[in-house]
This record gives C-alpha cells, sequence and structure tokens, in this order.
C-alpha cells in the first residue's frame, strides 16, 4: 500500500548521523514527493511580509512571490515554506483575513505551477485550512499548538505533516525575559507535551516534525547551546528542523548586519548537518544546499 500523505517511514535505529540517530525516520511524505531522510533536506522561505527581519517587503506582491518559490525550487527546495505574519521578536499580530489575503494568493500561483511540498506557516487553524485548500501540503506552527490547538485538529482530519515548534510567549515580547533553568531540558519536555496534545487530539505522532527554536525565546548562548547539542532531541524519536537562517545569535557572535550574515549561516547549518538533523529552514537555498551536501558527505564519510 503507498505512503499516505503524511506518513513517515522508519529505517534501522543508529542509521542517522552522530546525534540524532536513536530512531531513523527514513521518509515523510509532502503531497505527490516523497523525501527520503537518507540526507538532510532543505525548506525555502517564503515570506509574504512587510515586515519579516530578513526579507520582509521583497516578495509581498503575487507574481514577486510566486517568481521567487521557482527560484527557490529551481536552487534545490525541497519544501517551500510560505509565511503571511512575521514572527520576528517584536512584531505585531497580524489579523486571520490579512494573512489569508497574503498567502493564499501565492500558494494557489506556486500551485499552478509546481508539485513542490507547500507548508504553511501559521498559528491559525483557520489560515491553515484555507492554505490546504489551496495546496499547501503541512503546516509549520511555530507556538508548538500554544495559540490555536485546533491546528492539530486539522492535522488530524487531513493527514498532513505538522512541525512543532519550541518557543515562548508571543513573538512580541519573547526576546525580553529569557530565562531557563535547565535549557535543554525545559526544550525537550516542552516539546514532547506539544507532541502530546496534537497526538490526544488525533495527530498521528508519526506524521510530526519538530523544531528547538532557534532564536524563538532564546539568548544568542542558548542558540549556540542548542546547535553544539542537537541529540538532545533524539528521544523523540522524530525528524527535526533546524531554522538559523540569518537570525540574531550570528550577528551578535560575528558583528555583522543581517544582510551580511551568510557564511555566520553556513556554519551553523554545517554544524546542525553535521550532527544529523533532517530538515534545515534557510533563506539562501543554493548556497545552503551546497554547505549541506558537503557538511554532509563529511558526516557519511566519517561513519
Amino acid at each position: 500500500m503507498p505512503a499516505g500523505p503524511g506518513t513517515v517511514t522508519r529505517g534501522p535505529a543508529g542509521a542517522r548521523g552522530p546525534g540524532l540517530g536513536a530512531v531513523m525516520p527514513a521518509s515523510i511524505t509532502l503531497g505527490s514527493r516523497t523525501l527520503d531522510f537518507s540526507r538532510t533536506h532543505v525548506m525555502g522561505i517564503l515570506n509574504v511580509t512587510p515586515d519579516s527581519f530578513f526579507d520582509g517587503g521583497r516578495y509581498t506582491g503575487g507574481s514577486s512571490a510566486e517568481a521567487q518559490a521557482l527560484l527557490l525550487e529551481e536552487a534545490g527546495a525541497d519544501v517551500i515554506d510560505v509565511g503571511g505574519e512575521s514572527t520576528r521578536p517584536g512584531s505585531k499580530p497580524v489579523d486571520e483575513s490579512e494573512e489569508r489575503a497574503r498567502v493564499l494568493p501565492v500558494i494557489r500561483a506556486i500551485r499552478k505551477r509546481s508539485s513542490v511540498p507547500i507548508s504553511i506557516d501559521t498559528t491559525k487553524s483557520a489560515v491553515a485550512r484555507a492554505a490546504l485548500d489551496a495546496g499547501a501540503n503541512a503546516v509549520n506552527d511555530i507556538s508548538g499548538l500554544r495559540f490555536d490547538p485546533a491546528i492539530a485538529d486539522l492535522a488530524a482530519e487531513r493527514a498532513v505533516p505538522l512541525v512543532l515548534m519550541h518557543s515562548r510567549a508571543i513573538p512580541e515580547t519573547m526576546q525580553k525575559n529569557v530565562r531557563y533553568g535547565d535549557l535543554l531540558a525545559e526544550i525537550l519536555r516542552e516539546l514532547e507535551a506539544s507532541i502530546d496534545l496534537a497526538v490526544s487530539r488525533g495527530v498521528a505522532r508519526e506524521t510530526i516534525i519538530v523544531d528547538p527554536g532557534i532564536g524563538f525565546g532564546k539568548s544568542p548562548e542558548h542558540n549556540l547551546q542548542i546547535l553544539a547539542s542537537p541529540g538532545f532531541l533524539a528521544p523523540l524519536g522524530l525528524p527535526v528542523l533546524v531554522g538559523p537562517s540569518n537570525k540574531s545569535f550570528i550577528g551578535a557572535v560575528t558583528d555583522s548586519p543581517v544582510e551580511e550574515r551568510t557564511g555566520g549561516t553556513a556554519a551553523a547549518v554545517s554544524a546542525a548537518v553535521l550532527a544529523g538533523v533532517h530538515m534545515i529552514r534557510v533563506h539562501d537555498v543554493a548556497t545552503m544546499r551546497q554547505v549541506a551536501s558537503i557538511a554532509e558527505a563529511i558526516r557519511k564519510t566519517g561513519g
């Protein structure tokens, strides 16, 4: 029987990387494509917002966003992540109708031209539903179901993959009081709570991808600690996505403005891939695909 739209198949224990190989998710199916986790996959970021921290305002027009999506696919993106609400630190929420108006024309336009898997980056179940109706194949929730647990109901109903990210507070205030007693243990525990909530509402655990939430309610030191210890998520037994692209911790380490963080992003991506992450979320797909390929070759050569 062929795999369904949100099916994850598993390989042997220990088959994946030095840090995340405890349980190997062999593949996941999004729409008409199956992503084989024998390699790290690339999620290309497409923000159709006026205020995102890196590319805000670049792709707010339907034709420019569609063209960028096709360029991301050509550059090697395995998934296009479309978002209509900035979640950068200090950002304010966007009205549901405005978010739909931003993302739906873009998703429809991409779907007319390509079968590339599309994830909808949203914390609102109504936006997620409309996006799936328009042709999206997965939901990426940066709140880990904290803002709208009905996203889990929708993911279960549609049998689509669900990305659950760790974060605290809301984007507008999440960097104002960043405190952890035990960073890794608390992220692990809070992600497990998100997973348990999703499963209790009908989501198959095997259709969930987890994201430790670099840059979301974390200090620069916390983000570095996550990258230095990605194996801490192995007990979850789920695919891991990491999104370090151009974030402020890179600027804090390198003293570089956001438009000059490609090298720092490449280093963070390399560290993540060497540790065995299953997917990276980036703006510069062509460059980071190459970085990931070399890091992966090094990891495989080293056994």
